[in-house]
């Protein structure tokens, strides 16, 4: 029988806020796959997160970049094995400059460019040698689009890029204050209809069964269902949610405000954990 180790079951517990004994029994039952066990705490009712926590690394940098005229974007995650690296001023700064030799290019043909006489790739490994830790590039995503803007959170643990429909008067500040939604808030789509059916189905699965256990009549969980994936769509697609600068108003009524025809098209985002 899977016998978790205390780091993963502190982990879990980080991700969800479920109690100690709570995850450590999920993961038992999901022998060890932490999706399967965030499922598991949610159908046995404990209030956890919906959305899924990036697990790609634990220490490193991340860092957004978007050209000059704010079309194309990137963010990296310069991978290494402790805080203490991770903080130190020449890690983030070699973190910057491979984030701007990135932007317009794969990861492919950036781990391939020429990097101060060298390609990226012999530069990392270079580096962990000197540095004495592993130096990787982790996460690597990029985006397109109309006109973006990027937030990088204190710390270089969070990065995210919006994209908005138009270049228009404000677009530079509404795209960063959407971006710091998206560093904040971690939507899992755009909006409903971005939303995989996989997501759905497994929503759908995990309330129904929370229904049924608290004895809601069969003939009225489907109502009931619909009401809680509108909360569900609310709660986690980006122009949906409550605008973090004012509940009051939803990401897609925010950018409305700044010009009647603009909207958000697009995101992405990076987390360390």
């Amino acid at each position: 029988m899977y016998t978790p180790v205390a780091a993963d079951v502190a982990k879990l517990r980080n991700i969800t806020g479920a109690g100690m004994m709570d995850c450590k029994k999920a993961l038992v039952e999901a022998e060890g796959d932490f999706d399967k066990a965030i499922e598991i705490l949610r159908k046995k009712g404990q209030k956890v997160a919906a959305n899924r926590a990036d697990r790609e690394s634990t220490e490193g940098a991340v860092i957004a970049k978007v050209n000059a005229d704010n079309t194309a974007g990137v963010i990296i995650a310069l991978n290494c094995e402790t805080d203490f690296v991770a903080k130190n001023d020449d890690f983030v700064k070699l973190a910057h400059e491979l984030a701007e030799l990135a932007l317009g290019k794969t990861k492919e043909e950036f781990l391939a460019t020429d990097f101060q006489g060298t390609t990226v790739a012999e530069k990392l490994i270079e580096q962990t040698g000197v540095i004495g830790e592993k130096i990787e590039i982790g996460s690597f995503e990029t985006i397109e689009g109309p006109f973006l803007g990027a937030y990088i959170h204190a710390g270089n643990k969070i990065a995210a890029i919006t994209s908005l429909s138009a270049d228009v008067d404000g677009a530079a500040d509404a795209a960063k204050a959407v971006s710091m939604q998206v560093a904040a808030m971690n939507p899992i789509a755009l909006d409903e209809t971005m939303v995989s059916q996989e997501v759905i189905d497994r929503e759908l699965d995990i309330e129904r069964e929370i229904l049924t256990k608290e004895g809601k009549p069969a003939n009225i969980i489907d109502n009931i269902l619909k009401g809680k994936m509108q909360k569900f769509y609310k709660d986690n697609t980006l122009v949906h949610q409550a605008f973090i600068k004012d509940s009051g108003v939803s990401v897609a009524d925010y950018v409305k405000s700044v010009n009647g025809d603009l909207k958000v098209v697009g995101f992405v985002r990076v987390s360390l954990t």
